[in-house]
């Protein structure tokens, strides 16, 4: 496939971008500094601020689906209308675990233990997760990372779920940021939730 990946310099982005060119797929890298994202056999690297839709569907346009690796000061609404005026039809989503239920009714952010901290940033992603879900015309796909991701080994194991954090035996939830784009990658090539979103970790 021709992939296009946004905020392909940042931490998940960064591995995606390697995931997919690994697994001989042809990466559009995309991020306001190129110089910062991975090269190698596969990678074309393009400066690009996902902030102006219509620069950013002349950079996507002919891909057959979009990785969205950004922080969620793009909105949904943004972003999709690159989508749209590019003709790309596929979208799937680094999104976060706030919104992911840690039993029935109660969500990761409104948990004592969620970071008070965290709470502004994470409603963007809440926020962005809202609006996909009113959106018909896109395939998109919204992918909750563990609680903790960080760097890490790329171990290839993982366990998915769909709206509950998936936690160990010990009640952590945690995955790399290798093991989360092998994630995103199966993803983008089995397609098992289309208009919905997963989560995965250890």
């Amino acid at each position: 496939m021709i992939v296009a990946v946004l905020g392909a310099s940042g931490n998940a982005g960064s591995e995606i971008t390697r995931e997919l060119a690994r697994r001989g797929h042809h990466v559009r890298a995309i991020a306001r500094h190129p110089e910062k994202i991975p090269s190698g056999g596969g990678i074309t690297r393009l400066a690009g601020d996902a902030q102006d839709p219509e620069a950013l569907a002349q950079l996507i346009g002919g891909v057959d689906a979009v990785v969205s690796a950004l922080h969620f000061d793009v909105t949904a609404d943004t972003l999709l209308a690159a989508l749209r005026t590019a003709g790309v039809e596929r979208l799937l989503v680094t999104g976060g675990a706030a919104s992911l239920e840690v039993a029935p009714g109660l969500r990761l952010i409104d948990s004592p233990e969620f970071p008070a901290e965290w709470r502004a940033f994470a409603m963007g992603g809440i926020a962005f997760l809202d609006a996909l879900r009113g959106v018909d015309d896109i395939d998109w796909t919204f992918f909750s990372p563990a609680a903790l991701i960080e760097p890490g080994p790329r171990t290839g194991q993982y366990r998915i779920g769909t709206d509950t954090l998936v936690t160990d035996d010990a009640g952590v939830s945690r995955i790399s940021f290798a093991d989360y784009a092998i994630a995103m990658v199966d993803e983008l090539e089995a397609h098992r939730y289309p208009r919905a979103r997963f989560t995965a970790a250890y």
